[in-house]
């Protein structure tokens, strides 16, 4: 998935495919979908320099590994027992 970064000092909202838009905030990033580059909307904030497309498929299996790690850590948190304690009297 390609990775967008707002390049200006002020809060940007990209237009996505389907009616939808990915909110970005000044110096952030967020994954977009291949499609979505392809939009004459998301090309004109290209073009102006608001955005920048950063990487193509580089956090995508890296992204992969970590939610992977962090899903095994979830687990565990999930089932904690913190919600037993609050209805036990």
């Amino acid at each position: 998935m390609p990775i967008v970064s707002n390049k200006t000092q002020k809060p940007l909202s990209v237009p996505l495919p389907g009616g939808k838009t990915l909110h970005l905030g000044p110096g952030k990033t967020g994954q977009v979908s291949a499609r979505a580059v392809e939009e004459s909307r998301f090309k004109k904030l290209v073009e102006a320099g608001e955005i920048e497309v950063v990487a193509e498929d580089a956090r995508s299996t890296t992204g992969r590994a970590g939610a992977g790690r962090g899903r095994n850590f979830m687990v565990g948190h999930s089932s904690s027992s913190g919600a037993r304690r609050s209805g036990d009297r």
